[in-house]
């Protein structure tokens, strides 16, 4: 009778503990975007070493095999896992090198995007009167501007290049952050330790970046992670309107472009490349949301 008290002793810790650590499993994955994480991960490892992971040269053509199936078809082989689209190119190697355009470009120009976006804010919310005048309506003018027209016209005058392409999203990128963060400085130039720091004799550059900078790093933070998405798909609609990088370079954009009048044949050609940007744009504005909730202390939750 001891021994049966016992096995259902031992029976109820381990369905308590089981249940404990199913429990703080679940919380952990509630308070962490594990899976955002790992898809952008996964991403940028694909990026970083597109040409020891890719099985084939993504520029390598061979008409025998043109639209290819993937793997999974009967027709289909490992030698093209997810196929070939309509010239016989490898789709998985050309996707992991697309992965490398889209990051690089995205992050370049998010960095540009940022600095000048942020530096002009903090111009703007310190100063105010007709300097604070002025850069707001630039912003609107920039903000008021078709961004698919100036993208063509300076396609057309630059010439379609990685480069050019930098500089178009860059200039799509920086007037989002002017508003942001001239507001916060607005009320960040008011406080007393600013006020002490005037008086106590500091230069303006080390009063923008060692006193008033600080307080507005989360929401710099927080708008660069979503606007990150929204370049990723600035820049595929623009190589598949024609005006990104040029051919034969794999960009998801201009993959999905060279399968568009095969869809009913070989969807692969535009599937796989469109489920990358969604994977991609998906991971980073839910680690955005994420970050917005952590670091904003309006949003911020005890949980």
């Amino acid at each position: 009778m001891a021994q049966v008290q016992t096995q259902q002793d031992f029976e109820v810790r381990l369905a308590a503990r089981n249940s404990n650590l199913f429990l703080r499993v679940l919380l952990f994955i509630r308070n962490w975007p594990i899976l955002p994480i790992v898809i952008l991960a996964v991403m940028v490892f694909v990026a970083v070493l597109a040409p020891l992971v890719s099985p084939h040269d993504p520029l390598f053509s061979n008409l025998r095999s043109r639209n290819a199936p993937p793997v999974w078809y009967p027709d289909g082989t490992w030698t093209y896992a997810l196929g070939a689209d309509t010239i016989g190119r490898d789709l998985l190697s050309r996707l992991f090198y697309g992965a490398r355009i889209s990051l690089m470009v995205m992050a370049f120009s998010l960095v540009f995007g940022t600095i000048i976006g942020t530096a002009l804010g903090l111009i703007a919310g310190y100063f105010g009167g007709f300097i604070d005048e002025v850069i707001m309506r630039l912003v609107d003018i920039f903000l008021g501007l078709p961004f698919v027209l100036v993208a063509m016209v300076l396609a057309l005058v630059l010439g379609t290049s990685l480069t050019t392409m930098i500089i178009v999203l860059a200039v799509l990128t920086w007037a989002g952050f002017v508003r942001n963060v001239r507001g916060e400085v607005l009320s960040l130039r008011e406080r007393d330790y600013v006020a002490l720091a005037r008086i106590a004799g500091a230069s303006l550059p080390r009063i923008l970046l060692m006193h008033i900078l600080p307080g507005v790093i989360n929401t710099v933070l927080v708008i660069a992670t979503l606007r990150s998405g929204q370049l990723i798909l600035a820049e595929s609609f623009l190589s598949f309107l024609g005006a990104g990088i040029p051919p034969p370079t794999p960009t998801w954009g201009s993959m999905i472009a060279d399968g568009r009048n095969y869809l009913r044949d070989a969807w692969w050609i535009s599937f796989f490349p469109g489920v990358a940007i969604f994977l991609t744009v998906m991971a980073l504005n839910f680690i955005g949301d994420w970050l917005r909730d952590k670091l904003d202390p309006r949003l911020r939750q005890l949980t």
